[in-house]
């Protein structure tokens, strides 16, 4: 086995699913080609999310996979940055609004209900013992979904499937009244949703191919 861990090398591997597990192969396969069809997103748009799902997974193959995927299909490498700044925005918003957790753990009065829209209120907490780190995050938020090369409402759109991609039900919420009020429609929403889910597969199914090298070594 190489002493590098991920090595394109590994991808070759694959080719024995068909022999070791043909059915799941199979079925893994005809989702993944369900999900990026051209539908209420376009395939261009699709692999950009695709992408920005790629960097929560910190998946390196499904990184070149998809980086590779998205350039054919249109998109340039400015939308693909911002649409990683997006994952990124939503990934520090994930650490930020779990804080309240922190608060709740320290208050014997707080509710017994850990996800509650009612914990953001102690956010406030957050941004009077850290001012100036909250005070940057806020405006890292917001420069990484306002309009650029992607659309403001594209950019909540990723946010949302950033957003089941990370189980943070903080961001879930956030995101989806936002991308509501700039307009992105519920089936725009689902198969968003659905490359989220995608990748999360693709991530465990690339990763297979170390598996195997591993299991030969």
């Amino acid at each position: 086995m190489s002493g590098n861990l991920y090595t394109t090398e590994n991808m070759k591997n694959l080719k024995q699913l068909n022999d070791l597990a043909s059915e799941q192969l199979q079925a893994f396969n005809d989702f993944n080609a369900a999900v990026f069809q051209d539908g209420a997103l376009s395939r261009k748009e699709k692999e950009i999310i695709a992408v920005a799902i790629a960097h929560v997974t910190e998946c390196p193959y499904c990184i070149d996979s998809h980086t590779k995927s998205a350039k054919k299909a249109g998109a340039s490498l400015e939308e693909l940055a911002e649409a990683v700044f997006v994952t990124a925005a939503v990934e520090a918003g994930g650490a930020v609004t779990h804080s309240t957790h922190v608060h709740n753990a320290m208050d014997n009065d707080a509710s017994d209900v850990l996800y509650a829209r009612s914990n953001l209120k102690k956010l406030g907490q957050l941004g009077k013992y850290a001012a100036k780190g909250f005070k940057g995050y806020s405006a890292f938020s917001a420069a990484a979904t306002k309009d650029g090369k992607l659309s403001a409402a594209f950019k909540e759109i990723i946010a949302v499937a950033v957003g089941t991609a990370t189980q943070c039900p903080y961001c879930i919420d956030v995101h989806s009244k936002n991308a509501e009020k700039q307009g992105a429609t519920g089936e725009q929403l689902a198969e968003a949703i659905m490359v989220s889910s995608a990748l999360r597969a693709g991530g465990a199914y690339a990763h297979m191919g170390n598996m195997i090298e591993s299991y030969r070594d």
